[in-house]
């Protein structure tokens, strides 16, 4: 996580923020299948992500409920796009932490950009902001991260692990799940049937 807080100079090229990795069909690992990772930070000493197309069992009012942000019976009240606000598997590092992706409306002390519209906040100043009607007008919640060290990811992607090209705040933050994978692969104009399964791994 001190990735997020060493932000590489806007113009050095070369580096995926605020871009999307999206693997490649022949992916090994099955806690990578079909996923699309939103990267927040990407340096010489590696990069971390989250997962934006895997949910959690776990419903919002539960976790504010978990985390004693809220009573039950205050859970209840919750307006109702908060009680429907999807808590998303963000990746398989530190899986009890979460993380606030979302637009630069809503800021606080320990928000951290990501990009000129997108900013991570790890704190639970945004949860109750979100649970009061509050918070940003766009926003999603991952428990957990994908990370890798130095070099890393860059050799998955030269493996034919991975795909990458730029966000776009419709499809982070729309609440499309199911089809965000193949959303994101047709805003490529890749055809998921002709493309070959021959990838490396990650």
């Amino acid at each position: 996580m001190d990735l997020l807080k060493r932000k590489r100079p806007a113009e050095k090229p070369g580096f995926l923020d605020d871009q999307f990795l999206i693997a490649m069909p022949g992916m090994k690992d099955d806690r990578f299948a079909r996923a699309v990772i939103y990267i927040c930070a990407h340096s010489d000493e590696g990069a971390m992500g989250l997962i934006i197309n895997q949910t959690q069992s776990m419903l919002f009012p539960d976790l504010l409920v978990q985390l004693g942000i809220l009573k039950e019976q205050e859970a209840i009240r919750l307006p109702d796009k908060a009680k429907g606000f999807p808590v998303r598997n963000g990746g398989p590092v530190d899986r009890s932490r979460g993380f606030v992706l979302h637009s630069d409306d809503y800021k606080v002390e320990s928000s951290l950009p990501v990009s000129d519209q997108v900013c991570l906040t790890a704190t639970v100043d945004i949860l109750r902001a979100i649970s009061a009607g509050k918070g940003p007008r766009h926003a999603l919640m991952a428990l957990g991260y994908a990370g890798w060290g130095a070099g890393q990811l860059e050799s998955e992607i030269a493996e034919n692990g991975w795909l990458t090209c730029r966000a776009t705040k419709e499809l982070l933050f729309d609440t499309d799940i199911d089809r965000k994978y193949d959303r994101v692969m047709a805003s490529l104009g890749i055809d998921l049937a002709h493309l070959s399964t021959a990838s490396g791994h990650a």
